[in-house]
């Protein structure tokens, strides 16, 4: 296989062995497509997202970016500290600290004093960054009806419950950007 890059400038994998005879070493059930299986993820991922940063940017959120809506949700509701942040993002402090000045900039998030430890800072969300979240989940269900009406209620529910029993529940994590990174 080769990583090759397309007239649109998106990196694609290409299975360079076409026409060549299936691997001897596959088993028999497999198609040679396996690679697929993570790029099709991947690629409605991304499709999703960017979808959802259209729609945000033209709903008053132009500068929102998809590691920031991680860094909220590491956040929370309650607030948490730099370091909390960096945990839950599997992110150094350092790397959190950036992403949290960026959110301060942005008025999504601010520095607040802990009622419970004088010594230590709490990240909180503003209601400009609530707002963010809510507007993000309302997209999200917007894109699940479009995804429904494209393949079917019937599919699209087949599809995520097939998802459920593969992916372990433990799953959702927030530590994405951390682990593409190999922190």
């Amino acid at each position: 296989m080769d990583n090759v890059v397309d007239e649109k400038k998106v990196n694609q994998v290409v299975d360079s062995r076409k026409g060549d005879a299936p691997d001897q070493g596959a088993p028999p059930e497999s198609d040679g497509r396996g690679y697929e299986l993570p790029l099709l993820l991947f690629g409605g991922f991304r499709t999703l997202i960017d979808r959802l940063h259209a729609e945000l940017a033209r709903q008053g959120h132009p500068d929102a970016r998809p590691a920031h809506g991680f860094a909220m949700q590491a956040i929370g509701l309650r607030g948490a500290s730099a370091s909390e942040v960096g945990r839950r993002l599997g992110v150094s402090k350092q790397a959190a600290g950036k992403t949290i000045d960026r959110l301060i900039t942005l008025g999504y998030a601010e520095r607040t004093d802990d009622p419970a430890d004088a010594r230590r800072k709490l990240i909180r969300l503003t209601p400009h960054g609530i707002d963010m979240l809510r507007r993000s989940a309302a997209i999200f269900e917007e894109l699940h009806t479009e995804w429904s009406k494209q393949l079917g209620a019937r599919r699209l529910h087949a599809m995520e419950d097939d998802l459920r029993a593969v992916v372990p529940p433990d799953a959702f994590r927030l530590d994405a950007a951390g682990w593409l990174g190999g922190s």
